[in-house]
C-alpha cells in the first residue's frame, strides 16, 4: 500500500530528477553550441534561419545524449532524494516507529526503476527514428556537402557498396563501387559506377534501389547473366534492387547499426558482415544487459550511502558517485574488450552483472536500518 510518506518521497524524487535531467541537458546544449557557434552562423535566411537550425539541430540530439546519461542521471537523482532525506531527518522518525530501512527508501527504488525504463524505451523508440538527423552536420543542414562514406552490405542479397563520396540532400553517391558475391549468377564481379542515385522504395519497379550511371567497362557485362538484383537500362545505366544497403545506410558509416533497435540487430546478426559480427553481438547483449546494469548501479549507491547514517551527506554522495564511476568504467572496459575479440561477446556484456550484482544484493542486505 502506497502511503502519504511514499507519495511524498516519490514526488520528490521525480523532482530531484527533473533537475538533473535538466541540467545535464542544458550543460550539454550550452557548451557544445559555445564551442561550435561558428558553424550556426552567417546562414542565408538571417537570425531567424539559424536559431530555427540550432532548434532543430539539438532537438534531435537530445535524445542520443540522454541514451548516453540515462542510467547516470537516476543514479544522482535516487542519491540526492535519499542524501536529501537523511539531512532533513526524514528517515529517523521511520526508524524510530519500527519501519525498516529497506522500506522507508521503496519510492526512491520505484520511481529509480521507472525513470531507468526510459533508457531502453528512448533507444528502441526514439533513436531508430531520428537516426537519419542524427548524422547531419553542423554546418550542412541542408545535407549539400560531400561526406566520406564507409559503405554497406546488403544481406539478403550479398552485395557491398562503398563509394567516395555521398551528398545527402540529392541521395546521390559519388564512384559508387558495387561488388556481387560468388553465389549469384554471374558470379563474384565488380561494377564501379561514375554516380549511383537511390531511388525510395515506391510502387514502381525502379524503386528501392541504385540508379547506376556512367558505369566503367559495361561491355564486360554483355553475355553473361546479371546478378538477379540487377536490371540493365542501358550503356552504362543499371538498376540495383536492394534491401537494407539504402542511402541511409551507406551514409551512417561502419557503425550506422547502433542506431538500429534490438530487434533489427538481432536480425541482423544472422547474416551479418563478418568484419562487425563481433561488435555487433557485444552491442545485443550490452543491450540485454543493460537494464540490469543500471539497477546495480542504484542498488549499490544508495547501499553507500545508507551504510553510514552519521556520515557527512556530500561525503556519502560523493562515495555513491565514486563507486558508479568504477561501474561504468569496467562495463567500458568489457565492451572494449568483447569488440577486440579478447572476450567472447556474451561475456563481455555479462561480466559486470556477475561481478557487480552479488555486491550490490550483499551491500543492500547489509545497510543500516
Amino acid at each position: 500500500m502506497i502511503t502519504t510518506l511514499d507519495r511524498m518521497f516519490l514526488v520528490s524524487y521525480f523532482r530531484s530528477y527533473a533537475i538533473v535531467w535538466t541540467s545535464l541537458i542544458g550543460l550539454y546544449v550550452v557548451l557544445d553550441l559555445f564551442t561550435h557557434l561558428d558553424d550556426f552562423m552567417n546562414k542565408p535566411g538571417g537570425f531567424g534561419a539559424s536559431a530555427a537550425h540550432i532548434i532543430a539541430f539539438y532537438g534531435f540530439r537530445i535524445p542520443q545524449f540522454f541514451d548516453l546519461m540515462a542510467e547516470p542521471i537516476t543514479l544522482m537523482a535516487a542519491a540526492f532524494s535519499v542524501s536529501w532525506m537523511q539531512r532533513n531527518n526524514e528517515l529517523m522518525p521511520q526508524l524510530s516507529a519500527g519501519i525498516p530501512t529497506r522500506r522507508a527508501i521503496r519510492p526512491i527504488l520505484m520511481g529509480a526503476a521507472f525513470t531507468l525504463s526510459l533508457g531502453p524505451l528512448n533507444q528502441e523508440f526514439l533513436i531508430p527514428e531520428v537516426a537519419d538527423k542524427l548524422m547531419t552536420q553542423r554546418d550542412d543542414p541542408e545535407g549539400a556537402k560531400a561526406q566520406v562514406l564507409m559503405g554497406a552490405f546488403d544481406s539478403p542479397t550479398g552485395t557491398h557498396l562503398e563509394g567516395y563520396a555521398g551528398f545527402r540532400k540529392d541521395r546521390k553517391v559519388d564512384r559508387l563501387n558495387v561488388t556481387f558475391p560468388e553465389n549469384s549468377p554471374s558470379g563474384m564481379i565488380h561494377i564501379a559506377a561514375a554516380e549511383g542515385v537511390y531511388i525510395p522504395k515506391g510502387d514502381g519497379p525502379l524503386t528501392g534501389g541504385w540508379m547506376l550511371t556512367g558505369v566503367e567497362n559495361p561491355e564486360k557485362l554483355e553475355g553473361r547473366p546479371l546478378p538477379t538484383n540487377v536490371t540493365a537500362l542501358g550503356t552504362g545505366r543499371f538498376f540495383l534492387k536492394v534491401t537494407d544497403a539504402d542511402f541511409d545506410a551507406v551514409c551512417r558509416g561502419g557503425t550506422w547499426y547502433v542506431y538500429a533497435p534490438t530487434t533489427k540487430l538481432r536480425e541482423m546478426l544472422i547474416d551479418p558482415e563478418p568484419r562487425r559480427r563481433g561488435k555487433m553481438a557485444v552491442l545485443f547483449h550490452t543491450r540485454l544487459t543493460r537494464p540490469l546494469v543500471g539497477a546495480i548501479a542504484v542498488v549499490l549507491g544508495l547501499s553507500v550511502i545508507l551504510w553510514n547514517p552519521n556520515r557527512h551527506v556530500i561525503i556519502s554522495a560523493g562515495l555513491c558517485l565514486a563507486f558508479s564511476a568504477g561501474l561504468n568504467l569496467f562495463v567500458i572496459a568489457c565492451k572494449y574488450l568483447g569488440d577486440q575479440d579478447v572476450l567472447p561477446p556474451p561475456l563481455a556484456a555479462w561480466l559486470p552483472v556477475l561481478l557487480f550484482g552479488p555486491t550490490a544484493l550483499v551491500a543492500f542486505d547489509s545497510m543500516h536500518t
